[in-house]
């Protein structure tokens, strides 16, 4: 259809108006006619029942019953609140009807002792039934209207419900929407395409996912719309990969010499596990071709990533180039560092770290032998970033942890050489493949998906604030045989106040449950310097302190093999990739390791399935997909900031299949057309430029 009618603003559009328009494009972003056609409902329910009030059981879904009010009051409860209850009435009981915020608006438009229509969701006190702010329509209204016996459910805030925008409200600018515009969009596919996978035409598949008339046409036009968004986000992830390996040069590392070799064959400290030696391949393989190599390299918790990194580097140096690893933190930074310098003690490589906190005199040494070539291995945090810091000739930037490092931050690593230097990302925080597939989809992946031999499974167990006497008597018994153990306090983000009263509150309760002189207590938190942080971490990792207090600061790379036991205070306050993370910090060392999981003894069902998971397996693939489905794409790893993801109708999860499907079709397009030159693939073209220039993959295929 015309564009120029979707790009009309939403509040001329009849119903709606500029009170409306303004709350619409505020809660929901809804700007114009386009942002609300692709506006999709999250769930539908079956119209066609409607329930006596005898029928009614509580926690039933939503329910539509026909009757009348016949009496309307304002009740007062708690302290100088107001409810309005309404009497609703059937041929087999009654009920109320409760609002509790727009009286005066709902009172006068509420119609006593006429025949209507309410829906929502009951609950049940005693014999008596109640429903909380109801949807209500006149029996003769509803007939008239434009049903369908899915009835979709959209999207909402509170804003909105409590200003009158409820989801009858939006179903009727729906309504109006599609009579204005008389639903004649453009197909955005090209026909092979549509034919082969016998996908219903765009407009009647945007038509049906806003009223379908069977379960089976919304399951059609679900297909359709999914299948399309997954499509084009694939196509763009994979152009943009084929782009960078075409145009972005690298420096071709083509000698594998002596740094390398030798380091392989006299001074490896343990032997290579196989998913190491198959890493290690494909990043050489990468790094010998003519193109900048881009690789995320993701590995379980001490399945052995830094060896790699560090191989990888000396392929680097054996090619006459410098390399650097740039870490989110200063304690993971000072790790490498400490890590990497072990590994090339024999090598005779001048390997330096540079953070905010190293002195000005160590930052000119380090300046002026970066850009004479003698530094050859820098490790640092965001410090390697500045402007100051040149490289003579930078061919590697390993990056840990990458998404605590922005896009900008990571392009400034592009730019320390005249040719870009290879890139190889690390994280510990193991992605789902289809997560990977949609967020990292125009990087290789490699994973390192088996832990080095010997290392024993950490027990996991979950316990309750109840049985604490028992869990301080276990520390106790490790402290005796030599052991470390970490006491982990969560981190609300909401109330840093809070959050530092509970560490000291534990901190103090722990020290007069373990005192001196027979025990010593370390603490770690983020209100401490750098250099504070540094002297605690160093006590503990040196063994001059039985038990860490700290926060989540811990979560990422600290490595102290002593350390046998870690205890997770409030539990069920963590994320699952957290509780992963944080158990990562124990079982680096020859003996058995325990993870004990404290929680109260009140636990929503999420909190139940994320302990039961942590206690079931070690595996941190298995923990992401169980990750990902309790928390869904969004949250896991920020991705609402990436704009990959932000997807209106399709689930990575649940349409897992669908992904593959739309992945398989881009690259076999794409690799038989990648200018999208054919004339079949015209509308692909079309569709493709205007995607690339827009945020929102629905205001660019509708």
């Amino acid at each position: 259809m015309s564009n120029n009618l979707l790009e009309t603003p939403i509040e001329f559009l009849k119903g709606v108006g500029p009170n409306r328009g303004v709350l619409l494009r505020k809660e929901l972003g809804i700007f114009k006619y386009r942002d609300l056609v692709n506006f999709f409902p999250n769930r539908y329910i079956d119209r066609t029942r409607y329930y006596k009030i005898n029928e009614l059981q509580n926690n039933v879904a939503e329910v539509q019953i026909i009757g009348k009010i016949i009496n309307i009051k304002t009740v007062e409860f708690g302290r100088n609140q107001k409810r309005l209850v309404a009497t609703f009435v059937d041929d087999t009981g009654q009920m109320d009807l409760n609002w509790f915020q727009g009286h005066k608006w709902i009172k006068e438009s509420l119609k006593l002792n006429e025949v209507c229509v309410i829906f929502g969701k009951c609950t049940q006190y005693g014999n008596q039934y109640s429903m909380a702010h109801p949807e209500i329509e006149l029996l003769s209204e509803h007939e008239k209207s434009l049903r369908s016996a899915m009835q979709p459910v959209y999207p909402s805030t509170e804003t909105l419900t409590n200003r009158g925008i409820t989801n009858r409200v939006v179903n009727k600018m729906m309504q109006q929407l599609f009579l204005e515009t008389q639903a004649l969009y453009s197909e955005t596919l090209p026909a092979y395409l549509t034919s082969e996978l016998k996908l219903i035409p765009k407009n009647a598949a945007l038509f049906n996912i806003h009223f379908p008339k069977s379960a089976e046409i919304l399951a059609k036009a679900q297909f359709r719309l999914k299948f399309e968004e997954m499509f084009f986000i694939q196509l763009q992830l994979i152009t943009k990969n084929l782009i960078r390996k075409h145009k972005i040069k690298g420096h071709p590392f083509t000698t594998v010499g002596d740094f390398f070799n030798d380091f392989y064959k006299n001074h490896l400290p343990f032997k290579l596990t196989n998913a190491q030696k198959r890493v290690i391949k494909e990043i050489r393989t990468d790094m010998g071709s003519n193109a900048q190599m881009n690789r995320l390299l993701q590995g379980d918790v001490g399945s052995g990533k830094t060896i790699v990194a560090f191989m990888s580097m000396l392929l680097a140096l054996d090619n006459g180039f410098q390399a650097c690893l740039m870490a989110p933190t200063e304690i993971l930074a000072n790790q490498h560092f400490i890590g990497l310098s072990e590994l090339a003690a024999s090598l005779n490589i001048n390997i330096k770290i540079l953070t905010g906190s190293t002195k000005i005199a160590a930052r000119r040494i380090i300046h002026e032998e970066l850009e004479n070539g003698t530094l050859q291995i820098l490790i640092g945090t965001h410090a390697l970033l500045e402007d100051k810091v040149k490289f003579k000739n930078l061919g590697l930037a390993v990056i840990d942890e990458q998404h605590r490092f922005g896009v900008e931050q990571r392009s400034k690593l592009w730019k320390k050489n005249v040719i870009p230097p290879h890139i190889l990302v690390m994280t510990a925080t193991p992605i789902p493949r289809t997560l990977a597939m949609s967020l990292y989809g125009d990087l290789d992946i490699s994973v390192i998906d088996e832990l080095p031999p010997g290392r024993k499974p950490i027990q996991t167990v979950h316990r309750f604030d109840s049985n604490r006497l028992k869990v301080w008597k276990f520390i106790r018994d490790e402290i005796a045989l030599g052991r470390q153990i970490y006491i982990v306090y969560p981190l609300i983000q909401e109330s840093e106040k809070m959050d530092f009263k509970d560490l000291m509150d534990g901190y103090e309760s722990i020290s007069r449950d373990f005192p001196l002189p027979h025990y010593s207590i370390s603490i770690l938190h983020g209100k401490m310097k750098p250099a504070e942080k540094d002297a605690e971490m160093k006590r503990f990792s040196e063994g001059k302190t039985n038990i860490m207090v700290a926060t989540t600061v811990i979560e990422v790379g600290v490595n102290v093999p002593n350390a046998s036991v870690m205890i997770i205070e409030s539990a069920e306050r963590f994320g699952l990739s957290q509780l992963h993370q944080l158990r990562g910090r124990v079982g680096r060392g020859a003996d058995q390791s325990y993870c004990i999981l404290m929680t109260s003894f009140k636990l929503s069902s999420d909190s139940k399935t994320r302990m039961e998971t942590m206690v079931s397996t070690n595996d941190g693939f298995e923990i992401a997909e169980v990750d990902l489905k309790l928390r869904g794409p969004g949250d896991l790893m920020g991705t609402q900031q990436s704009g990959v993801l932000n997807l209106q109708i399709a689930d990575i999860v649940r349409d897992r299949d669908i992904l593959l499907l739309a992945r398989n079709y881009a690259i076999t397009i794409l690799k038989e057309d990648a200018p999208l030159q054919k004339p079949e693939n015209a509308i692909l073209k079309a569709v493709f430029i205007e995607l690339t220039k827009k945020k929102n993959i629905w205001n660019y295929i509708s």
